[in-house]
């Protein structure tokens, strides 16, 4: 089932149906807030009520020209502007094929650096989203140069891939910022774990470096087991529940979210929204087959 809505996150026809259709925009409305900033610094509101953090991501990947790049850059401006007029505890997550990394590297370096600036200067944050291992090493190499320059950047590492223990070592003794999740690409087995009991062996043992030797990690799962394993550790070694925090995406497992917040523990949901929302939806459906189940259930409603 994974391989098969990863297979349908490229096919083009059916994304140009989906994202024009008023009946699928209504399926994604579980996961996706809108299609326009002010929808989701509206949700955004709402979420930070609730006792939860944010974070915004305008979704889109892998920009035509540099005048899209420009857009894309502009538009996380904007939404740094908007959370801090709106006093919301929120910050930003960016794909760097959005900023330019495919059309000119340097480009995409100077648009993802005036976004950090302007981060620096509200005292925010910028999480550098990874997408598939083709970008993995550029990713880290842009992270890596922003944060020594400013300081309020940092990653996602995906627990598939089999470098992501040495990666973590590295981003931990610069005092990179890490987010820990699974992976939603399909990636060949010379380069990630391809089932997800060895997925999940590396995910606890990255989870258990980054709460010892990390800064601020973010454990990003809707694993119930691990999430569970996550809070025997930190207890079991007297780690702070404020010296790191959950983090799941906005739609699901809302009952585990309900309850970590009531456990005084932080928990962060990724708010997407826009208009290229098709392969961010397929992507969750990939990772998480009841997603699917509850999208029939309410198809039947």
């Amino acid at each position: 089932m994974r391989e098969f809505f990863l297979f349908l996150s490229r096919q083009a026809r059916l994304r140009r149906w989906m994202e024009t259709s008023p009946l699928a925009r209504r399926l994604s409305e579980r996961f996706v807030a809108g299609e326009t900033l002010a929808q989701a610094i509206d949700t955004a509101k709402r979420v930070n009520s609730e006792g939860l953090y944010v974070t915004l991501d305008h979704l889109g990947e892998n920009v035509t020209s540099l005048a899209e790049a420009a857009a894309f850059r502009d538009e996380y401006i904007r939404a740094l502007e908007e959370i801090h007029a709106a006093g919301l505890n929120a910050n930003v997550s960016i794909k760097l094929t959005t900023f330019g990394l495919d059309l000119d590297e340097s480009v995409c370096r100077e648009n993802v650096a005036r976004l950090v600036q302007v981060a620096a200067q509200q005292n925010n944050f910028v999480r550098v989203d990874m997408e598939s291992s083709a970008y993995t090493s550029r990713t880290l190499n842009v992270v890596m140069d922003l944060h020594a320059r400013y300081g309020c950047v940092g990653c996602v590492i995906q627990a598939y891939l089999r470098r992501s223990s040495d990666d973590i070592e590295q981003l931990c003794r610069q005092g990179i910022r890490v987010r820990l999740c699974k992976g939603a690409y399909l990636e060949p087995s010379s380069v990630a774990f391809e089932s997800k009991t060895d997925v999940d062996k590396n995910y606890i043992q990255l989870m258990k470096v980054l709460l010892e030797k990390g800064t601020y990690p973010a454990i990003a799962t809707h694993d119930a087991a691990i999430i569970e394993e996550t809070e025997r550790f930190a207890a079991a070694h007297g780690i702070a529940p404020s010296s790191f925090e959950f983090q799941m995406l906005y739609g699901i497992r809302r009952d585990i979210q309900q309850r970590l917040v009531a456990q005084s523990y932080r928990m962060r949901l990724y708010i997407p929204y826009g208009k290229a929302w098709y392969p961010y939806f397929m992507r969750r459906l990939a990772e998480r087959p009841a997603n699917v189940l509850f999208l029939l259930r309410n198809l039947i409603r």
